[in-house]
């Protein structure tokens, strides 16, 4: 019989597999986003009928990520993790697979509700995991998820390349994918600590969902939460901006080759892998609130050096600084509510908070892609630029609600708490 783990090397453990999960969700994504003109070919949608396919899914998504902070008042966050990841793999084989229009149309319903879910639920692990560590660990999930993101994007072009069915990328894929997250799931930092006892059900991190001061059930106030969603949203708007309209500007505008056109999303992703895996270095080291403002000073920068570009090179170099601006954000956002959370309303309101913001999440996107096309077309494509870089810029008026509230030493650094943890 295996020996159960001592508490320190459980959530080692729980790291690395929350980690895995953040990257089996990145390239699931990655290979849905990738390949929409072949599922557009595949079930003969429209070109007027597939902006409302994808805006569902978003739209599905906050509707799972409302559902999942209910839910999570009852089940442990770590139990949704379990269930849902594997839904939203084999949801992705089967808007591959199924047969008709209808079917797809119920396959992309089903991937964005259990997306909503895991985003919420793989988020609030996040949050609860940092907080047991009590150092920043937040940016390091992330990097999982742009790396898992990178590789689903390299599948895809390979199988555009080979020109595979859909069905036939996406099973194996999802047969890697699908007991990677089951196994995973197994070390999620919820799960009981040795000494507990079999009805205690409390996370690693704190208390049951909902659990606040005196046990009692304490609703989180999005007063508090607002600047938070605001940012989230906005970080949104500047991401969706560089996924759905890079190559449309490099080529139209900046007057570059179909290829060469292809490269700054690449060169974004890359980026962002690169920034999020050193981020949490400099948060330990100089605090949340300095790496959030630096981040949002180099991604307006970024949107400016677009907006300004006099060729292609040019704007690549701007689609560069906006990877490395952007990608410390959201994360942090995360790891902000949770804290704003438990820090104000008692522990275990964390996930709730995280759950409700994580609709921001789908609103950014939402809104992005659209805002930045109904400006180029009436203004331009240039101008257009200029607002994103205007909606991040907001980040520095809220950067102050990135610092811990009780941190005596007012300078947002985490704190080492557990001091057994590597």
């Amino acid at each position: 019989m295996t020996a159960p783990l001592a508490p320190g090397a459980q959530l080692r453990h729980g790291r690395v597999a929350l980690a895995l999960s953040f990257f089996v969700q990145g390239a699931v994504f990655a290979l849905l986003v990738t390949r929409i003109p072949a599922i557009q070919s595949r079930y003969g949608m429209s070109d007027g009928l597939l902006p409302v396919f994808l805006a569902a899914v978003p739209v599905l998504a906050g509707v799972g990520s409302v559902g999942t902070e209910q839910l999570v008042r009852r089940v442990r966050p770590g139990r949704v993790l379990r269930c849902v990841q594997p839904v939203v793999c084999l949801a992705l084989l089967a808007v591959g697979a199924v047969a008709s229009m209808a079917q797809a149309a119920v396959a992309l319903a089903v991937f964005g509700l259990s997306v909503g879910a895991l985003d919420a639920s793989m988020n609030m692990l996040g949050v609860s995991l940092q907080r047991a560590y009590g150092r920043s660990i937040m940016l390091g999930f992330h990097a999982a998820y742009s790396l898992g993101g990178i590789v689903g994007a390299s599948l895809a072009w390979a199988g555009a390349h080979w020109r595979l069915s859909l069905v036939v990328l996406y099973g194996p894929v999802v047969a890697v994918l699908v007991p990677l997250a089951l196994l995973a799931g197994r070390w999620f930092v919820d799960q009981r600590l040795p000494g507990q006892q079999p009805g205690d059900q409390r996370p690693v991190g704190g208390e049951r969902a909902g659990e606040g001061r005196g046990g009692g059930t304490v609703p989180v106030s999005m007063r508090l939460l607002l600047p938070l969603c605001l940012v989230m949203a906005f970080a949104y708007i500047g991401d969706s901006t560089v996924s759905n309209w890079s190559a449309t500007y490099l080529q139209d505008v900046l007057g570059s080759s179909e290829q060469l056109a292809t490269v700054p999303y690449n060169v974004y992703m890359v980026t962002t892998l690169l920034g999020r895996a050193v981020g949490d270095l400099g948060v330990r080291r100089f605090g949340a609130v300095a790496v959030v403002r630096c981040g949002t000073v180099v991604a307006a920068a970024g949107f400016a050096v677009v907006a300004a570009a006099p060729g292609a090179w040019a704007g690549m170099a701007g689609f560069t600084l906006l990877g490395f601006g952007l990608c410390v954000i959201v994360p942090q956002t995360f790891a902000a509510a949770g804290r704003l959370a438990h820090e104000s309303h008692g522990p275990g309101t964390s996930d709730m908070a995280i759950a409700r913001l994580n609709i921001f999440n789908y609103v950014g996107f939402l809104i992005g892609s659209p805002l930045v096309g109904a400006l180029g077309a009436a203004w331009s494509y240039r101008g257009a630029m200029l607002v994103p870089m205007a909606l991040v810029l907001v980040t520095l008026v809220y950067a102050r609600s990135f610092g811990a509230p009780t941190d005596r030493y007012g300078d947002g650094h985490e704190r080492p708490r557990t001091a057994d943890v590597g």
